[in-house]
């Protein structure tokens, strides 16, 4: 029957998977430890290990000599001769040490080495176990919750799974089952504290891989993943073979694969599609499940865009409360303004492509209009806000369809009553001519316009006799004038 040692030993390294040489070592380390603090060195000990650890003995090293200066590490060979046949002076003789000649004292410090030694060998082992699990896909059972936060029994340790990375649509009872990413590992005083996660946009492509074999094989490749956890997640895929269409591949034949991953989200909403060099088709791609007409560039250096959809499609890409194009926004990296038809007509001469037509043809450091930030009253957040959006003078804030200034982030209703307040007290819309776009000025005005100064035709902007271009809107100039002395 085996002893209690091996049978602690063989426990050690199925329970906590420590491997057999750190046990090994472990004891070793203390049993020379309790030698040390009998005999004062540990020099001439060695410890020596039964077959199959059904036991361990202790020895001490002693060399023979004709007189004995120190018992600890000599003995006379009168001694040793009893013991041994043939010894001889200089030789060296291996004698066993009984554990009772220990003190108690030695014994206890051995044994709190021993547990302590090993309680840090299982932490270190446990945590470079799960670092390098980061990233990976594990099962648990719910096991108790503290603050909204539930910790989960993942068989050798506790694993927390925070508040903040679970879904919104999802709630767990005593005993339920838990799919979840590791997404940290950190070292605690107990032992590593393993961070769980669904919110996650990799927890995703982890599910993703799992359902979907072309994505595991890297057949089809995840472009990017980006995710408002518990209601829609946006996913751009592409496909290194021409023949396989890469979206087919992850909704599956009668959609078996993608309704097997919007059940593991709880009914989150997914849409899978195809990712585009051109931005163009890619934000158009991006805005699904809206129909979008077309996608016009507003400008490329600053990734500004505008999608053309049915009026019927509008809310549809919009989403609620704006969601479906921010996601279509962070998927493509651009800052996509989505207008109807008809209100895309309207905005001929809005401030973007004023701006965009200025760069062409204005001159050098020509003015653009008024900031809204030069403003009286306006907080610099609902600028930068307005900015971030496209939205960046007072004709973009005029010209702007409501229901997009209420979609910005940042700027809630309140905030968006007081500037629109802020702008009607401050700018006069003045209509240039029939027809003509709006055009904000501030109250005080600007200089009146000379003698020798003329109107643009088109825009209204002060211009001179000596110049060929409007140098707001780029149009093409033609001063004539009436003879005066002609009858």
């Amino acid at each position: 029957m085996a002893s209690e040692m091996a049978e602690a030993i063989r426990q050690l390294i199925n329970e906590k998977g420590i491997s057999e040489d750190l046990i090994v070592k472990t004891v070793e380390d203390a049993l020379l430890a309790a030698y040390k603090k009998k005999y004062g060195t540990n020099e001439n000990a060695v410890v020596r290990f039964k077959d199959n650890y059904e036991g361990v003995d202790v020895y001490a090293k002693k060399t023979i000599v004709e007189e004995v200066d120190d018992p600890v590490l000599e003995i006379s060979l009168e001694e040793a001769q009893e013991m041994a046949d043939g010894a001889e002076i200089g030789d060296i003789l291996e004698l066993p040490v009984d554990p009772r000649e220990f003190d108690l004292q030695s014994v206890m410090l051995a044994k709190q080495t021993t547990r302590q030694s090993l309680r840090e060998i299982s932490r270190d082992t446990q945590y470079a176990e799960y670092k390098s699990k980061v990233g990976e896909i594990i099962i648990g059972y719910y096991q108790r919750e503290k603050n909204g936060n539930i910790f989960v029994d993942l068989g050798k340790i506790e694993g927390i799974f925070p508040k903040k990375f679970q879904s919104p649509r999802e709630t767990y009872h005593m005993g339920d089952r838990i799919k979840a990413m590791i997404v940290e590992v950190e070292k605690g005083r107990m032992g590593p504290q393993i961070i769980l996660s669904r919110t996650h946009a990799e927890f995703v492509r982890k599910i993703l891989e799992l359902e979907v074999p072309e994505i595991y094989d890297k057949t089809v490749d995840v472009f990017k993943i980006v995710r408002e956890p518990g209601y829609r997640t946006k996913i751009a895929v592409l496909s290194h073979r021409e023949d396989i269409d890469p979206v087919g591949a992850c909704v599956g034949l009668k959609g078996i694969r993608i309704q097997a991953i919007i059940r593991e989200l709880e009914g989150e909403k997914v849409d899978i599609l195809k990712y585009e060099v051109d931005p163009k088709r890619f934000i158009r791609n991006a805005l699904s499940p809206a129909e979008v007409r077309d996608v016009h560039i507003i400008d490329e250096a600053k990734h500004l865009a505008l999608a053309v959809v049915p009026e019927s499609q509008l809310s549809v890409a919009i989403g609620k409360q704006g969601l479906n194009v921010r996601l279509a926004n962070r998927l493509c990296d651009w800052n996509v303004d989505v207008k109807t038809e008809e209100q895309f007509l309207q905005m001929d001469l809005s401030g973007d492509y004023k701006r965009a037509v200025s760069e062409l043809f204005g001159e050098p450091g020509e003015e653009e209009g008024l900031r809204l930030a030069e403003l009286p009253g306006v907080e610099p957040a609902w600028a930068e806000a307005l900015a971030a959006a496209g939205i960046e003078f007072v004709e973009d804030f005029i010209a702007s369809d409501p229901e997009r200034l209420k979609a910005i982030e940042g700027l809630d209703a309140d905030s968006l009553s007081v500037l629109q307040a802020i702008v009607n007290d401050n700018v006069e819309v003045v209509e240039e001519e029939a027809g003509a776009e709006p055009v904000a000025e501030a109250e005080a005005g600007e200089a009146p316009v000379a003698d020798d100064d003329y109107q643009c035709p088109d825009c209204g902007a002060r211009v001179t006799p000596d110049m060929s271009k409007c140098p707001k809107c780029g149009v093409e100039l033609s001063f004539e004038y009436e003879d005066d002395q002609e009858a």
